[in-house]
């Protein structure tokens, strides 16, 4: 019986011992997003956990409480104490994660972004939208619904976010340039990471500003706050709120009139991007001009700049958003 028993205890620790070495095979990846807990992010966990279960990577998704920089540095140096494989990361101010992602390339951590295209320290960054592109057609969007006149406001995640402010400076030139009896209130706003903020924000100017016909929000909480607060002040119809946002948070908003519609690209996708990169890397398979990667279709990356921008954009109006609330969005 003990010579048994040693037998199965032997069987069992081999098996542990196989358990153990399949795990340590799967590569190991850490996405650090803006925030946690929003729709946009939950979406994007999602892709996250949907593609890493189909390529069998070990992938997280990390949202800090607030849309600190100090909070994603924090993360991401976590991440190299663990000593993962892959670091994703889509940054709240570049500049500040500079240092920590040169940190985790020195390690040999393989570093991937989204919505940061002027990062330095990376392998690569992607984007489903060219900035110049997703910032224009939100700007001639709002002329069309202000009939190409009145004063506008323009918010952005905060003040640090890259990709919002190169969006916003795309908009407010093109409207510039294109409609010069748009007017222009203040210069942005850094509260579209915010309901709360973006809301506030909105009653305040326009309670200033009674000429106040239209918002241009870059944050997908943007144009849920100012949405609401045009409901508040009755203005529907009158003043009109763009950007992107999550289907499923402003569906009503866009029914109300509320949100009078924007433009976004699915981020359950970058989700799935993000570990497709992820694992090309680990792999060893190297990115050319040409070659098809799923999420993004063909690419030609600018390969001094370590960028590949797609434009995968897709319109939210009253025609489209039950349906892309309906996919989870």
């Amino acid at each position: 019986m003990k010579k048994l028993s040693t037998v199965l205890a032997g069987a069992a620790l081999a098996v542990a011992f196989a358990f153990g070495a399949q795990a340590q095979d799967k590569p190991t990846m850490g996405i650090v997003v803006k925030i946690g807990g929003i729709p946009w992010f939950n979406a994007m966990e999602t892709g996250i956990k949907e593609k890493a279960a189909e390529l069998g990577v070990d992938a997280t998704m990390i949202g800090p409480t607030s849309a600190d920089p100090a909070l994603q540095v924090r993360a991401i140096e976590d991440l190299i104490a663990k000593g993962v494989d892959v670091i994703g990361v889509v940054p709240n101010d570049e500049a500040a994660l500079e240092p920590v992602l040169e940190k985790a390339m020195a390690a040999g951590i393989k570093v991937v972004a989204h919505e940061g295209p002027g990062i330095k320290n990376l392998d690569w960054d992607f984007e489903l939208a060219s900035a110049k592109g997703f910032g224009e057609t939100h700007a001639e969007l709002l002329a069309q619904k202000m009939g190409g006149k009145g004063e506008y406001a323009v918010f952005v995640g905060s003040l640090t976010v890259p990709l919002h402010n190169a969006w916003a400076d795309y908009a407010i030139a093109y409207l510039g340039e294109k409609y010069p009896d748009m007017k222009l209130i203040g210069e942005r706003y850094g509260v579209a990471e915010s309901v709360d903020d973006s809301r506030k924000t909105a009653l305040d100017l326009m309670a200033a500003n009674p000429g106040l016909k239209g918002f241009l929000a870059f944050g997908s909480q943007g144009p849920i706050g100012a949405g609401r607060a045009i409901e508040e002040r009755r203005m529907v119809g009158q003043v009109h709120v763009l950007g992107p946002f999550s289907p499923g948070q402003g569906r009503k908003l866009v029914k109300s009139g509320a949100i009078s519609g924007g433009f976004m690209w699915n981020p359950a996708e970058a989700g799935r991007v993000f570990v497709t990169i992820g694992k090309m890397l680990v792999d060893g398979v190297e990115i050319t001009d040409g070659m098809e990667i799923p999420g993004l279709g063909v690419v030609h990356p600018d390969f001094e700049n370590r960028d590949i921008i797609t434009d995968n954009l897709i319109p939210i109006n009253a025609d489209t958003v039950d349906e892309l609330a309906d996919l989870g969005l």
